[in-house]
């Protein structure tokens, strides 16, 4: 077997909180997996919401090499232009045609003669009603295949059941499918019958003591009073959340995955 392609796939980064985490940790983290390739979901890194051109710079600078998004992608418009310009910062190709930014890219591995394609998708399940995810996976996967077999999914959706559903579908025919949008992780790592590495939720890199990455007295108040609230980026105990996979490059096929959580959760006080 060929040497394995080791893949870091960092979850959905949450504001400052999440930024300056990976400012301290990211490059150790990549030395200590040896990663030949490493993915970021950063809709949430500018403010909780969106991401700027700023925010890439850095995280290129970190050692990350190509940036996915979900529905907060287009949240600040001042990114639209350089969207169009970076073929790395990933927006879900199934949003409709005229909206800037690429939806799918393939990338050398550096330091190899390999490619990796990267693909974003969003799921429509309480989710906004856009493109089929299912049909567009279809045709980005006959283009990216025209260069290489070795492909890693982000599928951006709120609804498990369709996340395993279009993993399923898409079983052996990608390398990697990582779901993201929830900001929990999930303790569902595994490789799929066809090959195909798979996690409902990578989770996400941030403030966890928060709802979900927001101050948890403005997120209470949105459920009690039923009224929209200003959005606010909770405070406290930072962790990072990602995927470590290894990728055969002969088969294209997913060799192992974990999840990683970086500090752990503390189970007892004892």
């Amino acid at each position: 077997m060929s040497k394995p392609l080791k893949v870091l796939f960092i979850a959905d980064i949450v504001g400052d909180p999440g930024l300056k985490l990976l400012e301290t940790i990211l490059p150790g983290i990549i030395d200590k997996y040896q990663a030949d390739f490493v993915v970021a979901n950063a809709e949430n890194s500018h403010e909780g919401r969106g991401i700027n051109k700023n925010i890439v710079k850095t995280l290129y600078q970190l050692g990350v090499h190509v940036i996915t998004g979900g529905n907060h992608s287009f949240d600040k418009w001042k990114i639209f232009s350089y969207m169009k310009e970076d073929n790395n910062l990933l927006r879900p190709l199934n949003y409709p045609r005229g909206n800037p930014g690429y939806g799918y890219c393939v990338r050398h591995v550096p330091g190899t003669d390999h490619k990796i394609g990267v693909l974003n998708l969003q799921g429509r399940t309480f989710m906004p009603s856009i493109d089929d995810p299912f049909s567009t996976a279809d045709w980005a996967l006959e283009n990216i295949k025209k260069e290489t077999n070795l492909i890693i999914v982000d599928f951006h959706a709120e609804a498990t059941a369709e996340k395993i559903a279009l993993a399923s579908e898409l079983d052996n025919q990608v390398s990697l499918f990582i779901g993201t949008h929830t900001h929990v992780p999930t303790n569902d790592a595994r490789i799929l019958p066809g090959g195909t590495g798979y996690i409902t939720d990578a989770g996400m890199t941030g403030p966890f003591n928060s709802v979900i990455g927001m101050d948890t007295r403005t997120s209470v108040l949105r459920f009690t009073r039923g009224t929209p609230q200003k959005y606010k980026i909770g405070d406290g105990d930072n962790r990072m959340c990602a995927v470590f996979a290894e990728l055969d490059p002969a088969s294209a096929k997913c060799i192992h995955i974990e999840p990683v959580l970086y500090p752990s959760f503390q189970f007892s006080n004892k």
